[in-house]
């Protein structure tokens, strides 16, 4: 059986993969990189992971390694990603892809020059309650889909680094992600507005005033148009990612509170039997045994290492183990993976110049054809 080596670079978020690679049957999980070399060790010593690097150009030298899985912060995704590639190694990168859409462009040349597949690990396309609606799709029982829509809200008060005052936008993958994927279409061009304003303090950081950022997409060679919006500071709202489709049979809505179900909605009924609240069923048994444990548990209570105070639980719809699968399969069986370059650029490019639109008031922006570059 074909064993891919992994190296995973960050070992914040990045390390709740660990042991979804060590199990599954088709990875070595092979080497970390993590500049803090205190934490490197420790996260190495946990895990039995003895190939341990805290310079990345250092690890890209390495040629046991067959692909790298990115979860750097949003700045560096782009330059690691390009390095990589242009190093042999195949890329999977947590989102966004990065953050020019020039940079964007510059990955898909770059696999198609090197010819290595790059996978932008989008949580919400393998998210169980995605899954779920992409099986209503394929059986039929959505009829003909006749809008989509999704959001992204969530307080990023006291979060570090780059994340204060982000332009809301730069960081849609989440909501642009499913509304493109589900039926796989190409974002052709973008409106978008600002509504509100953000502290001062805030707004100065990146010259971005709105409180929230609302777009139109419009999706190329298809009569279909999606509606996602995003707040990230001052907007009461709990935290929500959410999904919604409109069929011509049948319409799935994202509940409004967590913890509460979703509602589908059946045409041609009596009105007050109309919608009904559904339960989402686990997609753990599209994924080998080794790793089916890992949609509803968090890892570190698996792998034992719970002292390392990281769990997360179930978080992502259980996305996680599906990802890690759908990339290594990509490799093993020579295919492109999903989401592949051209479709995460174009997905990372609507919330890119979505903000832009919202600055010049709404101006519809035009992607560029990333399939065909």
């Amino acid at each position: 059986m074909k064993k891919i080596n992994i190296a995973i670079v960050g070992l914040g978020f990045g390390a709740e993969f660990i042991p979804i690679y060590q199990r599954h049957p088709n990875a070595n999980m092979y080497a970390i990189c993590q500049r803090n070399v205190e934490k490197l060790n420790a996260i190495g010593d946990a895990f039995g992971i003895d190939v341990r690097y805290s310079d990345y150009d250092e690890l890209l030298k390495d040629p046991n390694i067959d692909a790298v899985h990115i979860n750097s912060p949003i700045p560096n995704h782009a330059e690691q990603s390009l390095k990589a590639l242009r190093a042999g190694k195949h890329v999977a990168c947590t989102v966004p892809m990065a953050t020019s859409v020039e940079e964007c462009m510059e990955i898909v040349k770059t696999v198609k020059e090197t010819g290595k597949k790059y996978m932008m690990m989008e949580t919400v396309v393998y998210a169980r309650e995605f899954l779920f609606v992409k099986e209503l799709y394929e059986k039929g029982e959505l009829g003909k889909v006749q809008f989509l829509k999704a959001s992204h809200q969530q307080d990023m008060d006291g979060w570090p680094d780059y994340w204060p005052g982000l332009p809301p936008m730069h960081y849609a993958t989440h909501c642009v992600g499913p509304v493109a994927g589900l039926l796989k279409l190409e974002a052709e061009y973008v409106s978008c507005f600002g509504s509100g304003t953000i502290r001062e303090e805030l707004a100065k950081i990146h010259n971005s005033p709105f409180a929230v950022e609302s777009a139109h997409i419009k999706f190329k060679d298809s009569d279909l148009s999606a509606y996602v919006y995003r707040s990230l500071f001052d907007v009461a709202r709990q935290y929500r990612e959410s999904f919604e489709v409109y069929g011509s049979k049948k319409s799935f809505e994202w509940p409004l509170i967590e913890g509460e179900e979703a509602v589908i909605h059946t045409a041609k009924k009596e009105e007050h039997e109309i919608p009904e609240r559904v339960a989402t069923p686990d997609y753990a048994h599209l994924l080998p045994a080794e790793i089916q444990d890992f949609t509803t548990k968090g890892v570190y209570d698996i792998a034992e290492n719970t002292h390392l105070s990281f769990t997360q639980g179930a978080g992502h719809g259980g996305s996680h183990p599906h990802l890690v699968h759908e990339f290594l399969m990509a490799l093993v069986d020579e295919r492109e993976p999903f989401p592949n370059a051209a479709q995460s650029a174009n997905w990372t490019s609507v919330g890119i110049l979505a903000h832009e639109s919202a600055m010049q008031g709404g101006k519809l922006l035009q992607l560029p054809d990333f399939f065909n570059a």
